[in-house]
């Protein structure tokens, strides 16, 4: 997402580590007034939320979005199911892969662009234990080779 005009508003961080990210796909969301405006004040958290598809829609789960704060009676409940928008098309592909084993959808980053809000949305197949500590191994040997490299550089060996 290179573009200037989004803006980051959450992300999915135990998403990549907890998951192959096979497909990432870009989709608007159906929300109330009060939700929109907590989103662009960054109080929305993505920790648990999944996606599931419906009578051929898809919708997000367990997605928590705080109360605003100005929001009288009108205010949302934080954690209701929310329809997210897609093409008939990519609609069909998410039904194909969920109905694999072992895939699911699942939500990476919650951003503004040019002041819509979007959902990257990601077709997942879950790690096993081995395989994040093989991930976490990589990640420290790789750290390690850039400290070497580093430190030969500047000629501290």
């Amino acid at each position: 997402m290179p573009d200037k005009d989004i803006e980051i508003v959450a992300r999915n961080k135990k998403a990549r580590h907890d998951f192959y990210i096979e497909e990432v796909y870009e989709a608007g969301i159906i929300l109330k007034g009060t939700e929109i405006k907590s989103i662009r004040s960054h109080r929305v958290n993505l920790k648990d939320s999944f996606a599931i598809v419906e009578n051929g829609e898809v919708y997000l789960h367990n997605m928590h979005i705080s109360p605003y704060k100005q929001g009288n009676r009108f205010n949302h409940e934080p954690e209701r199911k929310r329809k997210l928008l897609l093409h008939k098309s990519q609609i069909r592909k998410l039904i194909g892969y969920t109905n694999q084993k072992g895939y699911t959808l699942v939500p990476l980053t919650l951003y503004l662009k040019k002041n819509i809000c979007k959902i990257e949305l990601a077709v997942a197949k879950g790690k096993q234990k081995h395989d994040k500590r093989r991930d976490i191994a990589k990640k420290t040997a790789k750290r390690e080779m850039e400290k070497a490299f580093n430190r030969r550089q500047k000629g501290d060996y």
